[in-house]
């Protein structure tokens, strides 16, 4: 009893005051494993606890374009898209505009610094020569479609990226739904490329209609590849093949 008395008063003088337990601990028992679910159990509570995975840009665009069932609905949905990148450094957003019972719809390149501006297709230096180009043809763009390749400009007019034009791709093939044209005119060479990816390996004239197939259409539509409205202004010997188009586009306007 002495020596228990000594050891308690040796850990009061040690600074210990307060016990940790009332009952010894037995440091030599076997451990109490707990009993082990089945892995397919965890696994599903793991996948429980876990958020739903984000709709990847492409995959939301997809989405966002399908629900599209108007000219005014694709309008608002391309506004709300936030996957491109091209719509935080535009001025503008760049869509259709025209006759939309039109049977022909004209694609033009990326939109330029004036369409940016002021928000509408083929604006500027670009927009009156193709205006000319359609009059001489006794054609109006009152009477067309007209749109961008993408509905925004890239900074500082350069090439879209591959990455940009496949965001924005899903809402041109919409609009082509939604619109049902007999035929489309291409200007300039990205857009030729992006809706006539199967006439690459063959030279593509102004002087001969192409088939396209766009997503969402049962059936193909004629496609004309004119050169572009930027490289006419630059070389006007180019407008002889555009000017060879447009008199291939009056034609089957007329016939049809």
């Amino acid at each position: 009893m002495d020596s228990d008395y000594a050891l308690l008063r040796l850990q009061v003088e040690w600074g210990a005051d307060e016990a940790i337990d009332l009952d010894p601990i037995d440091r030599l028992r076997p451990l109490e494993v707990p009993e082990a679910k089945p892995v397919a159990m965890v696994v599903r509570a793991v996948a429980a606890a876990e958020p739903a995975a984000k709709a990847t840009a492409g995959e939301r665009a997809l989405a966002l374009s399908g629900q599209a069932t108007t000219l005014e609905g694709l309008r608002a949905a391309l506004a709300g898209f936030d996957g491109c990148a091209l719509r935080d450094t535009a001025s503008n957003l760049v869509f259709a505009e025209g006759d939309p019972a039109s049977t022909t719809l004209i694609i033009g390149e990326a939109p330029g610094r004036e369409e940016d501006r002021g928000g509408h297709p083929f604006a500027g230096p670009e927009g009156q020569l193709l205006d000319q180009m359609l009059g001489s043809a006794g054609l109006s763009r009152s009477d067309l479609m007209l749109t961008p390749l993408l509905p925004w400009r890239p900074p500082g007019g350069r090439p879209p990226s591959p990455a940009e034009i496949a965001l924005c791709l899903p809402f041109l093939h919409r609009l082509i739904v939604l619109l049902k044209p007999r035929r489309i005119v291409l200007f300039g060479g990205t857009a030729a490329r992006v809706i006539l990816p199967q006439a690459q390996n063959r030279r593509r004239s102004p002087r001969v209609w192409f088939d396209a197939s766009i997503s969402g259409m049962h059936s193909t539509l004629s496609c004309l590849a004119l050169p572009g409205l930027t490289d006419m202004l630059k070389n006007p010997l180019s407008r002889r093949d555009a000017w060879a188009g447009l008199r291939l586009l009056r034609r089957a306007i007329d016939e049809a």
